[in-house]
């Protein structure tokens, strides 16, 4: 943010178009990576209130919002990738503070293996686990109707060959009341990000790819000593939530159990490490719960100020 502005960018690095967004320009270099099918909007309250002290960057993988997508295998290496020539590309040298929600946290632990020395402090905000199989070996046969990667990978890909009001008509999109006390420009950013067949693109590969990714990951013995905040979502709010959904209480509890203990061993990536499950949390914590994340985020840069 220069003199109040918000910079959002389209770059070239390495020869893709990606879209950037920059705000404040003096403290901590703070890189927020969103999850799977979200857009860097969603965090735009948290980014204003941290861009008063600290830099802050977030981009769209190639395929979300203005971020260019050709036919490349989208996995997590290829974000590390990314991310590494967009430091270059914004000559950002020092440590940076690395922020990863859901998949983007996959992405963020999977770039802490491989370059430790580029990262000051991680803040993992309900991470897809490097043992995500785990989930798929419950015996759960009501979530598994709608929530399996098959199930998702095919919707992935009849949406990608859609133009974008067939998708208007058929993802109907809408947002969150939470959502809705951001400026409205961004709200209209974020409903038109859910219509765009390159969204659907990438996921369909992200999807077909994480657990290997995950493996990979797994098999890296890096030893990272930097600050780690790992969060995790409220277990019993999440259970409330699919229930009002007319979901099975024993399958929800079930799920939320493992991910919860999928969680905990998150906090094995350092060896200086903190974890907190948000009261009143879904997994979007980012958006249920700003403060948290705020705060968190803060503490990190603290310790490493």
């Amino acid at each position: 943010m220069l003199g109040g502005i918000i910079i959002i960018l389209i770059l070239k690095v390495k020869q893709k178009m990606i879209e950037v967004l920059r705000k404040g320009h003096k403290g901590k270099t703070i890189i927020i990576l969103p999850g799977m099918g979200c857009s860097f909007d969603e965090w735009h309250n948290i980014t204003e209130t941290l861009s008063e002290t600290n830099r802050v960057v977030m981009f769209h993988r190639p395929g979300l919002g203005e971020s260019e997508i050709g036919n490349e295998v989208r996995n997590t290496e290829a974000v590390v990738k990314e991310l590494l020539d967009l430091m270059s590309v914004l000559e950002i040298t020092e440590p940076i503070i690395l922020v990863g929600h859901s998949y983007g946290g996959l992405c963020a632990q999977h770039f802490a293996k491989c370059h430790p020395q580029k990262v000051a402090g991680i803040v993992l905000v309900d991470s897809t686990s490097v043992d995500l199989q785990e989930l798929d070996e419950l015996d759960l046969p009501v979530l598994d109707e709608d929530e399996t990667d098959e199930v998702w990978l095919e919707k992935c890909k009849s949406y990608s060959s859609m133009e974008q009001e067939q998708l208007r008509k058929i993802v109907n999109p809408t947002l969150s009341e939470k959502l809705k006390s951001i400026p409205k420009e961004i709200q209209q950013r974020l409903l038109e990000f859910q219509i765009r067949p390159s969204l659907y693109k990438a996921m369909y590969s992200e999807i077909s790819n994480w657990k290997q990714d995950a493996v990979v990951i797994k098999s890296l013995e890096t030893t990272i000593n930097v600050p780690l905040i790992v969060l995790g979502r409220d277990k019993e709010f999440s259970i409330k939530l699919g229930k009002q959904g007319e979901l099975p209480e024993e399958e929800l509890r079930i799920f939320e159990e493992k991910w919860q203990e999928l969680i905990r061993r998150q906090r094995n990536l350092s060896n200086n490490n903190k974890i907190v499950f948000v009261e009143c949390s879904s997994h979007a914590i980012h958006i249920d719960r700003p403060d948290i994340i705020i705060q968190s985020i803060s503490e990190i840069v603290k310790k490493c100020t």
